[in-house]
């Protein structure tokens, strides 16, 4: 680890106002693969659109049934030392807040408050008709019920469904809203939804009014994370990264840092006034 870039991190986040902006590469130690970092180069599955998924019976089968076996790994991931140094960041007064590009609600296990989902969190679901949000482990009570001698296991991908064959899916049951019988869809944005224009609106806020912008374990391949990298390099707010290799924001960053997330945030924490809170 390089200790002088940590050094001078700590001296850009020691004066707080901090805006933190995560994706998939912070939580890959905590059992949670990715698209693009280390863990993901070899993987070449293809995500489910919002189109297929609401128009295609046997897209939302393959989708729940592979869903439905991720949730397995997904529900019972565990905050790492880098959720936990973020939210101890929180804690003592750094942070403006924290924009996450993932969907497993571990910054918020991990005892952070301010964290805006982008793209949603896969412990909800939402009705497609009647809009109704319930949460996920009372779907996975129901589907259960409804495949009693179903099982199956595979890959795990980073959104949180596995890799399935065309027989494993056959025969899996789909249940609908049991409000009113309307499709039910994970509270997460799909490929070809848009994130609600609030939500998006309340990210640029965030970043606008922030002393410093930290992305973490982000590639910025794509415009959903990228757009705040570039806004604030237009505002001239410092930024820095730290990431396991290049990403898409480094012309654009003060500070890079290759190097793992959860060693190098611990390792920046106690670099800072105050104590470590309790793990």
């Amino acid at each position: 680890m390089d200790s002088v870039t940590v050094t001078r991190l700590a001296e850009l986040v020691a004066g707080g106002g901090v805006a933190v902006l995560s994706g998939a590469g912070l939580s890959t130690e905590s059992g949670i693969p990715d698209y693009r970092g280390p863990t993901g180069r070899a993987r070449r599955a293809e995500p489910m659109t919002y189109q297929r998924f609401v128009g295609s019976a046997e897209a939302r089968q393959r989708y729940w049934a592979r869903s439905h076996v991720g949730w397995r790994q997904i529900g019972q991931a565990r905050p790492n030392s880098g959720h936990r140094a973020v939210a101890e960041l929180e804690r003592r007064g750094l942070l403006a807040g924290i924009v996450t590009q993932n969907v497993d609600g571990l910054h918020q296990a991990a005892g952070a408050r301010r964290v805006i989902e982008l793209h949603g969190g896969l412990d909800r679901v939402v009705c497609l008709s009647c809009r109704e949000r319930t949460p996920r482990a009372e779907l996975e009570r129901r589907l259960r019920a409804a495949n009693p001698v179903w099982d199956a296991g595979g890959q795990i991908n980073p959104d949180g469904d596995a890799v399935l064959t065309d027989e494993q899916v056959a025969g899996f049951k789909v249940v609908d809203c049991a409000a009113c019988g309307g499709l039910l869809k994970p509270d997460v944005v799909f490929f070809g939804e848009n994130v609600p224009r609030p939500r998006v609106d309340e990210c640029f806020a965030m970043v606008a009014g922030a002393r410093t912008l930290l992305v973490l374990g982000s590639s910025l391949t794509v415009k959903s994370g990228l757009r705040f990298v570039t806004k604030a390099a237009a505002l001239g707010i410092p930024i820095a990264i730290v990431n396991q290799g290049p990403t898409g924001g480094d012309a654009d960053a003060s500070l890079t840092l290759d190097a793992p997330l959860g060693p190098t945030l611990t390792d920046l924490t106690g670099r800072l006034p105050g104590r470590l809170a309790a793990q």
